[in-house]
């Protein structure tokens, strides 16, 4: 059986109650080619684009310490610009799309697991569309 490397998969499947960035969009340092002095972005060796990250926080309440922030990588050939934060909020509510996700086992110590690389095209203002069925999987994962 041939599995894809990158799997695709829906924002509101990887983040059903919802991801808030947290800073700003930075450019991915391509640790091979860049020194010191000169700092090389990454390019995605798929699309040819350049990488940008942003941590982001899961909504989700039950999440793990450990999996509860992240970085999403993004494909660009520009900086991304976040959306504007609401005001009194201090995370900014997103949305990404066309996200992939690749898993690989991320060692610590004697410990290993497997742990998810998040990929998307985009990012920017969660849709209202995507509100009830971020909901409807907040309900549904109450009464499970």
């Amino acid at each position: 059986m041939a599995m894809p490397r990158k799997l695709p998969v829906e924002f509101g499947v990887a983040f059903p109650y919802g991801a808030y960035a947290v800073g700003e969009v930075q450019p991915v340092r391509d640790y091979d080619k860049s020194t010191r002095e000169r700092i090389i972005q990454a390019v995605d060796p798929d699309t040819g684009l350049l990488l940008w990250s942003v941590d982001v926080v899961d909504g989700d309440p039950e999440a793990k310490k450990s999996t509860r922030t992240m970085s999403v990588k993004i494909t660009a050939t520009v900086q991304p610009v976040l959306p504007e934060a609401l005001s009194g909020l201090p995370f900014t509510p997103v949305e990404f799309d066309k996200m992939t996700a690749t898993a690989y086992i991320e060692e610590n110590g004697d410990f290993s697991k497997i742990a998810w690389s998040l990929r998307a095209a985009d990012v920017r203002a969660p849709s209202r569309s995507t509100k009830p069925a971020t909901e409807k999987a907040a309900i549904e994962k109450a009464s499970a």
